[in-house]
């Protein structure tokens, strides 16, 4: 099947264009963070020629514990992020939780994505797809690829055509993650581009008790993988120092290391295409 081309302010994703980089914190700790982490991810971008969007969450609203870190909140978060995408005019991605916030969100941002435990919530689906902006909807842990064929429907109910549908992984017991790259081509198969989200691949949800831990040390080998399957955008969480991050730094990638990583992955997908 023929996969259409989405166009992300200037960024194409999908066809025959160069593998793209959707990358940034896990949530937005601070101005400050969120604004240098963002310069240092476009400067790395502009002379790696990366095609880059830049993500990053106002709230994690399904972490494990009451107790977690879960970001400003809407209101202050947009903020960052229209302040992210005027001073580096990079393209912006954020989560939207419920039907309520969506509105809001994409007067700001470029792509609305639906969280992978929000894959099946109709009306969100439906919200998110009648703003006309792109939409990525991570596939669900307790999901079969095939299934996303039903989020998909449900996003072009609302008026949607620009879809991206993202592979992280999927429950294999108890806090336990597995990626099955079957699922890239089989979600590519639904006429849309995908995308591989390499950190929350190698997530152990819960598995730190109140938290969930990871290992980044084999996102770069999954990432790898999947570029040679076949995906056309590689999703990853990073920081300077993701060891002192609030959310998710057992399986973020360090920033520093990222040049080396993303060489070798435009590598595989100079070698497969």
């Amino acid at each position: 099947m023929k996969v259409k081309t989405v166009s992300i302010g200037g960024v194409k994703v999908g066809g025959r264009h160069p593998l793209v980089l959707i990358a940034g914190p896990c949530v937005i700790e601070s101005r400050e963070a969120c604004l240098d982490l963002a310069r240092r991810l476009v400067r790395l971008a502009k002379r790696e020629q990366v095609p880059l969007i830049f993500k990053a969450s106002y709230d994690k609203a399904n972490r494990s514990s009451i107790r977690a870190f879960r970001g400003p909140g809407i209101e202050e978060g947009l903020d960052v992020l229209a302040e992210v995408k005027e001073r580096y005019g990079v393209p912006v991605l954020t989560d939207v939780h419920s039907v309520a916030e969506v509105t809001a969100a994409a007067k700001v941002v470029d792509v609305l994505q639906i969280p992978a435990f929000l894959a099946r919530q109709t009306d969100l689906l439906q919200a998110a797809g009648s703003t006309r902006k792109v939409v990525n909807v991570k596939k669900g842990q307790f999901m079969a690829p095939e299934d996303m064929g039903h989020a998909v429907a449900k996003v072009e109910s609302g008026g949607c055509k620009r879809i991206l549908l993202t592979e992280r992984g999927s429950s294999f017991g108890y806090h336990n993650l597995v990626a099955d790259m079957r699922s890239l081509p089989i979600m590519r198969n639904l006429g849309y581009p995908v995308v591989f989200d390499a950190t929350h691949s190698v997530q152990r949800p819960g598995g730190g008790g109140d938290h969930s831990i990871g290992d980044r040390d084999w996102a770069p080998y999954l990432a790898r993988a999947a570029v040679a399957t076949g995906c056309d955008a590689v999703f990853v969480e990073t920081y300077v120092d993701p060891d002192r991050a609030l959310c998710d730094g057992p399986n973020a990638l360090v920033l520093k290391d990222l040049k080396s990583i993303w060489a070798r992955l435009r590598a595989v997908d100079e070698a497969v295409n």
